[in-house]
C-alpha cells in the first residue's frame, strides 16, 4: 500500500516489534531516501510536522542494527528538526499541522515515543502533558480529537476512536521506555493510560468492536481501535501496569479484529485511507494488526 510519512513510520514500528529486521531496514532506507532539507524523513506524501516521528524509534534501531552512519545522521536530523524547527505553542507543545496552531490526539504516538526512545524523557513527558491538558475529558474519560491553540478551544470535540487508540499506543510505548529511576513518571503515565483504556471499554460493542466516534452509535463500526487497545492492554499486562484480568478484554478484541481480515490479509472496516472518514483499509490498520499480534504473542 502507498505509505505517507506517518504510515511508513507506524509500519516500521510494527516490523520492529515483530522482529522483522530485513523489512524494517528496507523501510528505514526508503524513509531516508525521501528526506527533505529541514530534517524530516519519509516525506513522500507529507503529513504534519510530527508525523515523520511516528517511525523515529524504528528508524533509529535499524540504524543501530546496520551501523549505517548515513542512516544515523538522517534520524538525528529528524530529531533536531522536532527539537529546533517544528512549530510549537508558547508553552513548547508541538503542533500537528503546518498551517494552523492545532494539537491532535494522534500526536501522542508521534514525537513522545521517539523522544523517549532517544533518552529525552522530560521532553516526551512535556508533550504528553500538553496534549492531555487540552484534549482530556475527565467526565467521559476519553480524549477529544483536535484542539485549536489559537482560539483556545476544541476544534473537534468528538471522541474519535482511532485518535484515542493513537494515544493509548503512544502512552504505552513511552511507559515501557522509561528507565529505572523514573518510577513516579511511569506510575503517572500508567494511571493515565489505564483510565483511557477504561473509558474506551465502557463503549465497547457486544461484538468486541467500537464505533468510529466512540460514544456515537450512529457512526460506522470501526476495526482499528480494537487492535490499538489490544496492543496497549497486552503491553500493559506484560509491563505490570495493567492487571492480568484485562487480558480477557484484549483477547475478545483480538478475536473481533481477526474476524475482519479478508482472504488477502487486509484488515477491513478500519478507518480508511486516504481521508479516514469511512470504513476501508489503511496502512495503519495493517500495522496495528502486526502490533496487536506481536504484543499478544509476547505476552503468551
Amino acid at each position: 500500500m502507498q505509505r505517507r510519512d506517518w504510515e511508513q513510520g507506524i509500519l516500521a514500528q510494527a516490523l520492529l516489534e515483530a522482529g522483522d529486521w530485513q523489512r524494517l531496514i528496507r523501510l528505514a532506507k526508503g524513509a531516508i531516501v525521501q528526506s527533505v532539507p529541514d530534517g524530516r524523513i519519509a516525506v513522500v506524501v507529507a503529513g504534519g510536522p510530527t508525523d515523520p516521528a511516528m517511525g523515529g524509534e524504528a528508524y533509529w534501531r535499524a540504524a543501530e542494527r546496520t551501523d549505517d552512519e548515513g542512516m544515523k545522521k538522517a534520524v538525528l536530523g529528524l530529531l533536531g528538526y522536532l527539537l529546533q524547527r517544528a512549530p510549537r505553542s508558547s508553552d513548547g507543545i508541538l503542533y500537528h499541522v503546518f498551517d494552523r496552531p492545532e494539537m491532535w490526539s494522534d500526536g501522542f504516538n508521534c514525537a513522545p515515543p521517539f523522544f523517549s526512545s532517544m533518552g529525552l524523557y522530560d521532553e516526551a513527558l512535556a508533550q504528553i502533558d500538553g496534549y492531555w491538558r487540552r484534549l482530556w475529558d475527565p467526565d467521559r474519560r476519553l480524549l477529544a480529537h483536535i484542539w485549536d491553540d489559537g482560539a483556545r478551544r476544541l476544534k473537534r470535540a468528538e471522541f474519535w476512536g482511532v485518535g484515542n487508540g493513537w494515544a493509548a499506543a503512544g502512552l504505552t510505548r513511552v511507559i515501557r521506555s522509561l528507565p529505572p529511576g523514573r518510577d513516579e513518571d511511569r506510575a503517572r503515565l500508567a494511571a493515565m493510560a489505564a483510565e483511557l483504556v477504561d473509558g474506551c471499554l465502557a463503549w465497547q460493542r457486544a461484538d468486541g468492536l467500537f464505533h468510529n466516534v466512540i460514544d456515537r452509535p450512529e457512526t460506522f463500526v470501526e476495526t482499528n481501535l480494537t487492535q490499538m487497545l489490544a496492543f496497549a492492554i497486552y503491553e500493559g499486562i506484560a509491563g505490570g501496569w495493567l492487571p492480568a484480568s484485562y487480558g480477557a478484554a484484549a483477547d475478545r478484541m483480538r478475536a473481533a479484529a481477526r474476524g475482519r481480515m479478508d482472504d488477502f490479509g487486509f484488515m477491513q472496516g478500519v478507518c480508511g485511507a486516504p481521508h479516514f472518514e469511512r470504513p476501508g483499509i489503511a496502512t495503519e490498520g495493517q500495522a496495528f494488526c502486526i502490533l496487536m499480534e506481536s504484543a499478544g504473542r509476547k505476552l503468551a
